[in-house]
């Protein structure tokens, strides 16, 4: 058995894509994966499994969502050992950051540095970026609401074809929290 967190992007966010929490644990163990526990609403779950990898319980978790609450959410799955080899790759300092000045949005696939080039890094200083494989670290000292740079991010074409979902220092030091247990 694995254990996995499920990323959900976009849900129970100013009132659209409702998604209780509870409601998504049974889900969730209707698909025959066991220990499932989620984390805030904003869309984590943590869960073991015996079949399947990463893609495709990503898939399955996303068309049964759709089944069940009749609308389409993007799913990113990924293991206890990407989640932890992410958080100690981190190139910032996060033990000197507020959780809300870091994040980390990770990919469906991997990203190359290709995306990236078009963006004048300095012309978004102090902001900055770093990218890993298939997550990309943020700082943005103001926070994610005030960062031109996330704006930047989120808009372009950088995302076109992989799913994109982002989450604070917070949450990400906490999902390698609960997929060790």
């Amino acid at each position: 058995m694995t254990t996995y967190a499920a990323l959900l992007r976009g849900i129970n966010v100013g009132g659209k894509k409702k998604l209780p929490m509870a409601e998504l644990r049974r889900l969730m163990e209707g698909l025959g994966h066991d220990g499932v526990r989620t984390h805030l609403q904003s869309g984590q779950a943590v869960f073991t499994s015996g079949h399947g990898d990463e893609e495709s319980l990503a898939a399955e978790l996303a068309d049964a969502i759709e089944k069940h609450f009749g609308f389409s959410v993007d799913v990113i799955v990924r293991d206890h050992a990407y989640l932890e080899a992410v958080a100690a790759a981190c190139p910032f300092p996060a033990a000197e950051l507020e959780a809300k000045q870091l994040h980390v949005t990770y990919f469906s696939a991997p990203v190359d540095a290709a995306r990236f080039a078009e963006i004048d890094r300095e012309a978004y200083l102090p902001e900055e970026f770093r990218l890993g494989e298939r997550e990309l670290y943020l700082y943005a000292p103001d926070g994610l609401g005030r960062s031109k740079l996330a704006e930047h991010l989120a808009k372009s074409r950088i995302n076109k074809g992989v799913i994109a979902t982002t989450r604070n220092w917070n949450t990400v030091v906490k999902l390698v929290e609960l997929t060790a247990e």
